[in-house]
């Protein structure tokens, strides 16, 4: 079974809300598959139909300005939010922009926190169906928390594979946590637990090509492994 995000080591969430908040994330994160799925299975969620974003991504990006990524899209973040995806783009083109905008999802969830809002227009441009709920989610907990995040979160072994129409791609990857912390946004304090398996997860995340363009890939559906021993 794959769980929700949320744990209370270096993620430091009281208990009480990250029993809440894994509740509130099963249909999200174990709905529509299976989790050992091989090779030569189905994607799961891969027939998920792609959402209009509420901000349309740019057609070009000459004269975007520095915050904004190749979408026209807005994800900075504050310096002290380090999102680092240290992974090698695959060869296939679609793979690539698939990988490309699972980052920008990730993101979007942190962008979303950081602006206080899960109406963000990147959360709603990376993201459609299970996978807007579960960028949502993320974020609410994090608001009625009235926390923010700060530290390095590091997304690493990243792999990809397709469905044979080129239209879904997962993104399956590990993160640890171990550097990455919640913060009072009232008081500034940074909440820190002792390190442990539960800063590591595994991620698969189902990205669905955006009909109207061949630019945007959209997260349609995001599994997440708690205390994954294999990201160690």
């Amino acid at each position: 079974m794959y769980h929700g995000e949320f744990t209370v080591k270096r993620r430091s969430l009281p208990v009480a809300a990250a029993m809440a908040a894994t509740a509130a994330l099963l249909l999200t994160a174990c709905g529509g598959g299976d989790d050992k799925a091989t090779d030569n299975d189905k994607i799961a969620g891969a027939d998920q139909t792609s959402e209009s974003p509420k901000a349309s991504p740019s057609a070009s990006t000459a004269g975007a300005p520095a915050e904004t990524n190749p979408d026209g899209v807005d994800v900075s973040l504050p310096k002290d939010i380090n999102l680092v995806f240290d992974w090698t783009k695959p060869a296939n083109k679609n793979e690539a922009a698939a990988m490309d905008d699972a980052a920008n999802f990730i993101r979007a969830i942190y962008h979303g926190v950081d602006k206080r809002t899960t109406k963000d227009a990147a959360v709603v441009t990376y993201s459609t169906g299970n996978g807007l709920r579960y960028a949502k989610t993320q974020i609410d907990v994090r608001l009625k928390g009235g926390w923010t995040a700060t530290g390095t979160r590091r997304h690493y072994d990243a792999t990809t594979r397709s469905t044979p129409n080129g239209n879904s791609v997962e993104v399956a990857f590990c993160v640890d946590s171990s550097k990455f912390y919640s913060k009072e946004v009232k008081t500034g304090k940074v909440l820190k637990g002792a390190p442990s398996i539960t800063d590591f997860d595994y991620f698969k995340i189902v990205m669905v090509k955006f009909p109207t363009t061949d630019s945007l890939w959209q997260a349609s559906k995001v599994y997440v492994e708690a205390k994954a021993a294999k990201c160690q």
